[in-house]
């Protein structure tokens, strides 16, 4: 039976033709055979007929057909897809680079990404987050004493207020470190609005000043002074700092910088944005000074490039880094290296291959140029001592001949802050936060806050370097052309230009991507896979920009 089906489907029914012709032989034969029938069987003629042999269609006409219908139809869509591009290329002004993704291509401006619009910071409290505990109510004072530079100590500040929410108990304004690299005596008050500090997080967690009098003189020993593990969970704080607090009123938690879970629940998460984004704010002559050197590079340019150079002699020591400066160079960063001890001994090859030694100014002065800045671009550089000093710089300077900085354009206003290195670099920090590019130089913690307040701010362009593809480039640039060069330095920076797609949870520390903190305008033009990639959706959908979302939550004043 399977045989004759396969022989049916494959001879065009010559099986059953041949089949019925038989059939009809033996009725014929029958009817001959009696003649006293013939009336009757005339009434039934149809069922004798012969059947009619069907006619196999050729298969090359079909094939045919076929070939003409689909010459149609790509005739036909080819004029549609290249009239669309038409009208495309008239409204989007073509750049080097093009996000490829499974929707569309989408043009990248070097200067302000195409889907910043789309996106906006939000950390509003959540309707089930727990009012804060009255100070008197609390389950004790947390002191914390921070660590590290400006941004380091920021990050301290902030783990600090969600520590003490976790721990229900009232937080005593950080102190700041004065026994880093930087020998810097500003207090927390010398730097941040400290009554700004306290009332915008009342809400939040209580927070004083200092130890009431009254605490202190009823304790029978001095405060509890104890360093939590890096990298702690709420769990840790829960099972071994609380019960010491319960018991002694007030404890002190030192060498506070980055002691908290990079993954927290996602109302803490809000809660440290809060803190960093809005509640430090710079106080008033800081700011003051910050924003007379903005005002003074835009009287000169409608927009300019704010680089964090990092190419000071600690961050080059830290780093085990060689940059070709012979003994001289190895004798001083190692003398420096020795007020850390312990840090490992490091390779320089196997660093720079790792993408672990900062650009020097050169490098990052062919790195803008490679992405299409010209040498109009303005470029103001975050930095404080240079290693190596003008001679280091000069190269930088040559490729960019705008070149500023804070002692350049502010220098009058500085004379009063130059022995106090946390506020100078408040001073770069406003600066470069109010850029339209800011450009890091290496991963430190100046770089990560930046980072993340610009993207919590509008995704404003943050270009950090790749700098370990980068480092095989450099190598090998004298052996090519400067276009190829441009087109090499292009590919290396994808995924490293401060797209919006690079916000994925769990990418990274939390502080340079808040994705917690980021929300999305809803829109028929954009949409996000559940990888976290955001393309162009040039179908559509019936979804409203809703132009209320977009609206801060929160005004700094």
């Amino acid at each position: 039976m399977g045989v004759a089906n396969k022989a049916l489907r494959c001879g065009g029914g010559v099986l059953v033709n041949n089949i019925a012709a038989e059939i009809q032989q033996e009725q014929n034969q029958k009817l001959q055979q009696s003649p006293r029938n013939h009336h009757h069987n005339h009434q039934h003629y149809w069922t004798y007929l012969p059947l009619r042999r069907r006619q196999a269609v050729p298969w090359t006409i079909v094939c045919g057909l076929l070939l003409f219908a689909v010459g149609l139809i790509s005739l036909f869509t080819g004029h549609v897809a290249s009239d669309l591009e038409w009208y495309s290329n008239r409204f989007v002004k073509r750049t080097w680079y093009y996000k490829r993704d499974r929707s569309y291509q989408v043009p990248v401006d070097i200067w302000k990404s195409k889907f910043s619009n789309f996106y906006y910071g939000c950390s509003e409290r959540g309707l089930h987050f727990a009012p804060p505990a009255r100070e008197r109510f609390s389950n004790g004072y947390l002191l914390i004493a921070t660590s590290g530079g400006l941004n380091q100590q920021r990050t301290g500040i902030t783990d600090a207020v969600v520590v003490a929410k976790i721990l229900n108990s009232t937080l005593v304004v950080p102190e700041l470190d004065h026994q880093s690299f930087w020998k810097d005596e500003s207090d927390f008050a010398n730097i941040f609005d400290v009554d700004w500090f306290i009332s915008f997080l009342a809400k939040d967690v209580p927070i004083v000043k200092r130890v009431p009098e009254k605490v202190m003189r009823s304790m029978d020993k001095p405060p509890y002074t104890m360093r939590v593990p890096r990298k702690s969970e709420p769990d840790y704080y829960l099972e071994q700092v609380l019960p010491i607090l319960l018991r002694r009123r007030v404890v002190q938690l030192t060498k506070f910088d980055y002691r908290l879970a990079n993954d927290l629940d996602e109302e803490l998460q809000k809660l440290r944005c809060r803190v960093n984004y809005h509640a430090l704010r710079f106080t008033k002559p800081l700011r003051s000074v910050g924003l007379k050197v903005v005002t003074r590079m835009r009287k000169m340019t409608t927009r300019f490039i704010a680089v964090h150079l990092r190419f000071e002699p600690d961050m080059l020591a830290f780093s085990g880094c060689y940059y070709g400066g012979g003994d001289k160079e190895r004798y001083e960063l190692s003398e420096i290296r020795k007020r850390w001890e312990t840090l490992p001994e490091l390779s320089p090859d196997e660093e720079r291959t790792r993408g672990k030694c900062p650009l020097t100014p050169h490098e990052v002065g062919l790195l803008l140029r490679g992405l299409d800045f010209d040498n109009n671009t303005y470029l103001y550089v975050a930095s404080g001592e240079i290693y190596g000093g003008e001679e280091t710089l000069r190269p930088l300077k040559e490729l960019f001949p705008n070149f500023y900085t804070k002692e350049m354009l502010a220098s009058e206003e500085l004379k009063t802050l130059l022995p106090y290195s946390s506020r100078l670099a408040a001073i770069d920090y406003i600066v470069c936060d109010e850029s339209d590019v800011f450009v890091t130089n290496n991963n430190g913690n100046m770089a990560k806050i930046l980072a993340g307040r610009r993207r919590y701010m509008g995704h404003k362009r943050t270009i950090r370097p790749n700098a370990k593809r980068l480092s095989a480039l450099f190598a090998a640039r004298d052996k090519m052309d400067w276009s190829s060069f441009s087109k090499k330095v292009k590919l290396c920076q994808r995924g490293f230009m401060g797209e919006p797609e690079e916000m994925r949870p769990g990418r990274g520390e939390f502080h340079e991507f808040p994705s917690t903190c980021i929300c999305q305008k809803p829109s028929k033009y954009l949409a996000v896979m559940k990888d976290g990639t955001t393309f162009l959706n040039v179908s559509g959908n019936d979804a409203r920009d809703d132009n209320n979302s977009g609206r801060r939550q929160f005004a700094e004043t």
